[in-house]
């Protein structure tokens, strides 16, 4: 075994569940640091998960028996993993609480959507929950599973609760050119985003800095509704804005999922985040963010 083997093996164990998009920028940041295991249930994904500096792992999280191999594998462990698509309870989480170590230290990525609608308001962590259908539900059930595993096995769990996610990748831009429609200027609801690539360094000071039993608001400094963000879009891509519908007309045009997102309106505080995880996002503004992507393209 050479020196760079024997180096990587001293590492201490990470464990990343749902290793997508954001967690395929999350490997850099911390491939040189920890031995990162990343969980797929895609054979097609694990030579390129290897390939990013990763050791793959071909599990299910839907299949407790195909996670066993797992358990007391890492105790840093980066819960990025959605939760199944129907019911009301997180089922996938209560399966990878089976397999944590005892004082194990997890950093779980949830959804701004656990508020429900807040009419605009500004609110900060201490708003209480407020669920408005079964996605957000399953996600409330998860952080609840997660902290009372922690009570219990005297672990750690930060909770990043994170909105709309944005990069050069992740863009409207099909919707921009299918000429979906956008709520009207007097219907419209106040959204909050973060760029992927802010995502996963505020993960990495969550896993460093984060309290225990702590949320965050993982959210940039925007202020904007919703089709104002389309509209900003397309002005930068050279596309037509989406038309715009009062609420009742544009509720016979779109899907009821896309309508339930159209229908919460947020805007989230992040000084926590700044204060106490030392957070300087790259892109602070959507403006910013978008102007990136076009420096990327």
């Amino acid at each position: 075994m050479n020196s760079s083997s024997k180096q990587i093996l001293g590492r201490p164990r990470l464990l990343i569940l749902g290793c997508g998009d954001v967690g395929m920028r999350l490997l850099p940041l911390l491939r040189t640091r920890y031995r990162v295991f990343a969980v797929t249930r895609d054979a097609a994904r694990l030579a390129g998960l290897r390939a990013a500096g990763a050791v793959p792992v071909l599990a299910d999280l839907d299949d407790p028996a195909s996670l066993r191999r797992l358990t007391g594998l890492a105790h840093t462990v980066i819960h990025l993993a959605p939760p199944p698509a129907e019911g009301k309870l997180d089922r996938r989480t209560r399966n990878v609480t089976a397999i944590l170590p005892e004082a194990a230290r997890v950093v779980y990525v949830s959804t701004t959507g656990v508020y429900g609608d807040l009419a605009g308001r500004f609110s900060d962590e201490t708003q209480p929950v407020a669920p408005r259908n079964a996605r957000a539900l399953r996600r409330v059930d998860a952080e609840h599973v997660l902290r009372r595993w922690a009570r219990h096995a005297g672990g750690t769990v930060a909770i990043l609760r994170v909105p709309g996610i944005y990069a050069a990748d992740r863009l409207p831009l099909a919707r921009l050119r299918q000429g979906t429609p956008a709520l009207a200027p007097e219907d419209d609801v106040y959204t909050n985003h973060i760029h992927a690539d802010d995502l996963a360094a505020i993960i990495v000071r969550a896993l460093r800095r984060g309290r225990p039993g702590r949320v965050y608001h993982a959210v940039d400094d925007s202020d904007m509704k919703m089709g104002d963000y389309f509209d900003a879009v397309a002005d930068a891509f050279g596309l037509a804005r989406p038309p715009r519908l009062a609420r009742a007309a544009l509720a016979a045009t779109v899907t009821p999922t896309l309508l339930s997102f159209m229908s919460e309106s947020r805007r989230l505080c992040n000084a926590r985040l700044k204060e106490e995880l030392g957070v300087a996002l790259r892109y602070p503004t959507v403006a910013q963010g978008i102007q990136g992507a076009l420096q990327q393209g």
